[in-house]
């Protein structure tokens, strides 16, 4: 099966948005259903997490454009409304990370919520979700006054709801500010949103990872050394894992071959390669296939769980890297990578992924998509990502 194609990769797309589209809109709490099981049945229908809620409206607002149908625009706006009139709450200024029943729960302020704001309002506003660059200023702005550490060069993650600033800092909320700004840039071509996603590029990607063999740590201490016995007792995090991992390296690829699109920078695709080759090297399970979730500083396993946003980041890197490079074996991963999505993630019966499969590729559960872990924006965005990036 050729699945470097375009046609494969729309008709893919629209399967997974057909998953969600008649079955996501809640008219009566606003916003979206965000738990779903694998026949799309939907459980704790009244709990909503930022970062999903933001991430389906980003899934509609490209969906409309590259699937080619303005109706998912309704939905996007319907999510929208959602972000602005529940989770910003107008009294603090601040936005509630999760809802039950639209009381806020947490209102810890995180950065990588923040970056999904963002990256909402980029995609709202290209898409014509919204016909001013005013929110996407608005919450750079946020993100710079409460998150930005100028000394340190990176955005600090957590402000706790005492207002107290977290000491933790850490490459996961800052990669996806980076993907953020790039999507800013894209609908406004403001250089300042280029000018600070290729600074983080530049500060995790060469100058930090020069302390962990060449990749990006995940976790580092107040000084931005690594910080090697953060959550060691806890490497499942679904923010905050242990190690290194495999998909974050892929992600970081994907980042810079975009950056290098908009403007051209020799060391970032030579760093995009080595991120890239790396990860695959080492983290690819050449019994069960597919990519682990996390490895060590020895380059071993630590977690040999497989997870559908590990192997959607990568064949979206792969697909770039063949593309900018003309490297044969990046499009020989892309379709191996693809053939084992294929056969252990793609839900052929209900549509969408699987999460989070074992080792071996068993599924742990029947959830398909919980709050905050998954909604597919990742399945989705990788296919779009390469639409736009090797068959725009």
């Amino acid at each position: 099966m050729n699945f470097y194609n375009s046609e494969f990769l729309t008709t893919h797309s629209q399967s997974i948005v057909d998953f969600y589209k008649d079955r996501c809109v809640d008219n009566d709490l606003g916003g979206y259903f965000q738990n779903y099981l694998d026949d799309g049945t939907t459980f704790n229908n009244g709990f909503r997490q930022l970062v999903s809620s933001t991430r389906m409206v980003v899934n509609f607002c490209r969906a409309a454009k590259l699937l080619n149908n303005d109706d998912y625009l309704a939905i996007a706006k319907h999510g929208l409304d959602y972000v602005e009139q529940q989770h910003w709450r107008e009294e603090s200024q601040t936005y509630a990370w999760t809802l039950q029943d639209n009381q806020p729960q947490d209102m810890t302020q995180q950065a990588y919520g923040y970056a999904f704001v963002l990256l909402c309002y980029a995609h709202c506003y290209k898409a014509g979700v919204i016909d001013s660059d005013a929110k996407i200023s608005e919450i750079f702005e946020l993100l710079e006054s409460r998150f930005w550490q100028a000394e340190e060069g990176i955005y600090a993650d957590t402000i706790y709801d005492d207002g107290r600033l977290c000491d933790y800092r850490g490459q996961n909320a800052n990669m996806h500010i980076c993907e953020a700004l790039i999507a800013a840039y894209g609908a406004t071509k403001s250089q300042r949103y280029l000018e600070k996603a290729q600074h983080l590029a530049t500060r995790f990607c060469f100058e930090l990872s020069a302390q962990s063999l060449g990749l990006v740590y995940e976790h580092f201490t107040p000084e931005l050394v690594p910080d090697l016995e953060y959550n060691k007792n806890d490497p499942k995090n679904l923010y905050r894992p242990w190690g290194f991992q495999p998909g974050h390296q892929t992600e970081w690829a994907k980042l810079l071959m975009q950056l290098n699109a908009f403007e051209a920078r020799p060391e970032f695709v030579e760093k995009a390669q080595y991120l890239f080759d790396v990860a695959y090297s080492k983290a690819w399970d050449t019994f069960h296939g597919g990519l682990v979730y996390g490895f060590d500083t020895e380059y071993q396993t630590c977690d040999s769980d497989k997870y559908f946003w590990v192997q959607a980041e990568s064949f979206a890197a792969a697909a770039m890297l063949f593309d900018e490079t003309k490297q044969t074996q990046y499009l020989e991963q892309y379709s191996t990578l693809w053939d084992y999505c294929w056969q252990h993630f793609v839900d052929h019966e209900f549509g969408a992924w699987f999460r989070v499969l074992t080792g071996a590729n068993q599924k742990y559960s029947n959830q398909k998509s919980e709050a905050g872990a998954k909604c597919d924006y990742h399945t989705l965005g990788a296919c779009f990502d390469v639409l736009e990036f090797s068959f725009n």
